[in-house]
C-alpha cells in the first residue's frame, strides 16, 4: 500500500510538472517519494522533495513538515544549502491553514543557500528519525515564490508521518506501568500480612 501510495504520488507530481499544472496544492514544493526503514531502533524517514516548474527558491524559503511524532534529536541530514529546525507550532507558510497539535514537534527545512534555484529541480532527500515506524497521512506545507511575478508563493499538501503503532504504550506510559506495578505488588503484601 505504502510503496502503491508513493508511487502514486510520484507519477501525479511527474505528470503535474511536465503538464504545467499549477493548483494550490501542486506549486510550490512537493513531497515526491517518502520512504521509511529502520535503523537500528528507530525508523529513518526520507522525503525526495522537488522543486515545481512555475517555482523559484529563495534564501529562506521553507517546507513544514506538521506533527512529527516521536522525533529522535539531532537525526537530520539534508542536502548542502539547507537547515532544520523543529518547533511545537508552525512555520506555517501564509495562506495556508495545517491541522498542527501544539504538543507535537513540527520539523522545518529552510533554504540557506545564496544561489535562487529556478524551475523543475529535484532537491534531495531530506532525513530525520523517528522511534516510531507506523505512518498516517499528515501535512506538508511550503513557501517558494512565483516564477511569473516573482511574489511569495505557498502550497500545502499531504505526506505521510509517524505515529505510535496501534497497541503499543507510548513509553510515559510504560514508565507508569513500571512504577505502578511494583507498588501494587507491595499493597497486596501488605494486605496478606495484616
Amino acid at each position: 500500500m505504502k510503496t502503491f501510495r508513493s508511487t502514486s504520488i510520484v507519477l501525479w507530481a511527474a505528470f503535474a510538472i511536465g503538464m504545467g499544472v499549477a493548483s494550490p496544492s501542486q506549486a510550490g514544493l512537493l513531497p515526491v517519494n517518502v520512504t521509511v526503514s529502520q535503523d537500528g531502533r528507530n525508523y529513518r524517514y526520507s522525503y525526495g522533495v522537488v522543486l515545481t516548474s512555475d517555482s523559484i527558491l529563495r534564501t529562506n524559503d521553507f517546507f513544514t513538515i506538521y506533527d512529527f511524532q516521536g522525533l529522535v534529536t539531532s537525526s537530520s541530514a539534508e542536502p548542502a544549502g539547507f537547515a532544520f529546525t523543529t518547533t511545537k507550532i508552525g512555520p506555517t507558510p501564509i495562506g495556508t491553514v495545517p491541522t498542527d497539535d501544539p504538543n507535537v514537534d513540527n520539523i522545518t527545512w529552510t533554504y540557506t543557500g545564496p544561489d535562487t534555484l529556478v524551475g523543475q529541480t529535484g532537491l534531495g532527500n531530506f532525513m530525520v528519525q523517528s522511534a516510531y515506524g507506523s505512518t498516517i497521512d499528515g501535512v506538508f506545507a511550503s513557501r517558494t515564490h512565483r516564477q511569473v511575478d516573482g511574489k511569495t508563493d505557498s502550497n500545502i499538501t499531504e505526506t505521510e508521518v509517524p505515529v505510535p503503532s496501534p497497541g503499543v504504550p507510548e513509553p510515559a506510559t510504560l514508565a507508569l506501568m513500571g512504577i505502578g506495578l511494583p507498588l501494587l505488588g507491595l499493597c497486596r503484601f501488605m494486605r496478606r500480612s495484616v
